[in-house]
This record gives structure tokens, sequence and C-alpha cells, in this order.
């Protein structure tokens, strides 16, 4: 294929047309007509040689090749924004740009507020957040999918730089009127205890059961639930534990709820920064890192 034959603009259509698998939703994300769109699917459809996307009875699929495509694509298309955008020239003020995120929704409800709130006024910059598994963070930044990752313990290449964005530890949340007196969660009470647990949380097995276990023991489970939402919401109706970070704890906490202490050493821990070396000099990711250490500063 001659690199001077394509048009970058088919390659814009073709992955508005992966994500949306629809012609007219793709369209629309891209601001072109209906027919204009089906036109540029049946020149990429010649430019490569393949259907790219079928008609089935359950909507537009993509063959073999165009689920190929689809990544690197994107890789493409994010560098060459990257490539147009004057970084020196960057004005939080008056850029038009999405930084992503990676963080879990602990991180998000610990910052995106203040993330949000701290932007210049009349910008234009909008946070775009995603919640990869830690097994994925590191080559998400490798790949130029994320701006930064905000996770903790992340084993990373010296590619990838990291710093410390706020200390945290872990403590026990419970609803006011506990039959547990305030301050005195013993280790037997908290064991005998029923408990909720987020499965998705590594700060519960890390910090809490791997600690139990070391002793012998372990939590009595009654509720396994998969993310945090429901959890002020149940503890409040129950008589149910919840471990979790303090600074969560201190984000949920309301009259209906108490925070006690942990009455056993968990050691404390540290949530992280990370960023690819290619942009240690960049004014976009170094505005952004900034950002997020200012939102954590207010934290601590």
């Amino acid at each position: 294929m001659n690199l001077r034959s394509i048009d970058l603009n088919l390659l814009v259509a073709l992955d508005a047309l992966l994500t949306e698998r629809h012609v007219t939703k793709a369209a629309d994300r891209v601001g072109l007509s209906q027919p204009a769109m089906s036109n540029a699917l049946n020149r990429l459809r010649a430019m490569f040689e393949d259907e790219l996307l079928v008609r089935t009875t359950s909507g537009m699929k993509p063959t073999p090749r165009a689920t190929e495509l689809a990544e690197p694509l994107r890789q493409v298309l994010r560098q060459v924004e990257r490539v147009m955008a004057s970084d020196a020239g960057f004005d939080p003020g008056r850029t038009e740009r999405i930084f992503t995120i990676r963080m879990s929704d602990i991180l998000a409800c610990l910052l995106l507020a203040r993330l949000a709130a701290a932007r210049p006024p009349e910008s234009r910059i909008s946070y775009n957040t995603i919640h990869l598994p830690p097994s994925l963070t590191i080559d998400a930044l490798e790949r130029d999918e994320i701006d930064v990752a905000v996770s903790m313990g992340l084993e990373h290449s010296a590619s990838i730089r990291s710093e410390t964005l706020l200390r945290d530890r872990m403590v026990c949340l419970m609803r006011s009127g506990h039959q547990v007196k305030r301050g005195r969660l013993t280790f037997d009470g908290f064991i005998a205890q029923e408990h909720m647990k987020v499965s998705m949380s590594p700060t519960d097995l890390r910090f809490v059961d791997d600690v139990l276990a070391e002793r012998g023991h372990r939590r009595r489970i009654a509720l396994n639930v998969p993310h945090w939402l429901v959890v002020p919401h149940v503890l409040k109706q129950t008589d149910l534990l919840a471990v979790m970070p303090r600074h969560l704890a201190a984000v949920l906490m309301d009259d209906g709820l108490r925070m006690e202490e942990l009455p056993f050493e968990s050691a404390p821990f540290d949530w992280m920064l990370y960023w690819h070396r290619r942009y240690d000099q960049s004014n976009a990711n170094g505005w952004l890192r900034d950002r997020l250490r200012a939102a954590c500063s207010d934290l601590s």
C-alpha cells in the first residue's frame, strides 16, 4: 500500500466505524453525513481489500481483519493528534484537550471532583478515566493509550516514572449505632463480626486478609460486592463491617457511619502516580501531573 495515497480522514472514519459499528452513529461521531460515511466505508473496503464490517441479524460485526486493525489504528491516531498539537504552546485556559487517566473508583471518588474544580475558567480540557487492571496499566502507558495512571505497587521498567502521591492506611467503617462500642474494636471482636467486602479491591487482600492469614485467621465475609457505591448504604442498615482506605472512609463518612482503627498492625501504603518518561518534559503532561499532586495535597 502506498502511504502517499492514504487519506488520513479515512482512518478517522474507520476508527469511528469500529467503535460504533453503525454507519449513522459513526457519521455523527465525526461530523459527517450518513452518505459520506457510507462512501468512506466503501473506500476503506477497497483500500484494505476486506469487508471490515458486515451486516448480521444483530447489527454490524467487524471482520477478523478489522478486529486486528482496531488497536493499532487508535494508537496511530493518538500519536498523530499529539504530533499536530503544539506541546510547547500548551495553554490550559485555551487548549482543547482530553486527558486519559487510569484510576480505580476509589481514586476517582477522591480526586475527580478536585480535578474538575481546579480547571481554569472557560477551560476546554476534559478528563476521560478508565479502570484498567494493574497488569494492563503499564502496558497502556507503554502503548501511549493513557496519559498517566494513579495506582499502587505496579512493577515497571525504567521507561516508566513513578512518584508517591498520597500516603494511606486501612481502617474499619460501620454504622454509627453498631453494637461495637466506640473505640472498643478488639481483634477478637473484629474476627467475630460479619464483614462486607469489595471483591475488586486489592487493598482488602494485601493489607487485611493477608495479614490475618499470617496469624491463622480470616474474616467472615457475609456480603461480597463488585464496587464501592453500595457500601455506605448497606453498612447503615446492617451490623456488617467494611475495611477500606482511610481517605475513602473520610469521604464516605456522614452521621450514619463511624470509623474505627483496625485492631491489628496493618502497614500504610502509597497511592502512586505513573507516567512514561517520554513525557518528562511535556508541558501538557506535566500540567496534568501537577493537578493530581495538588488534588492529593488537599487530601493530606
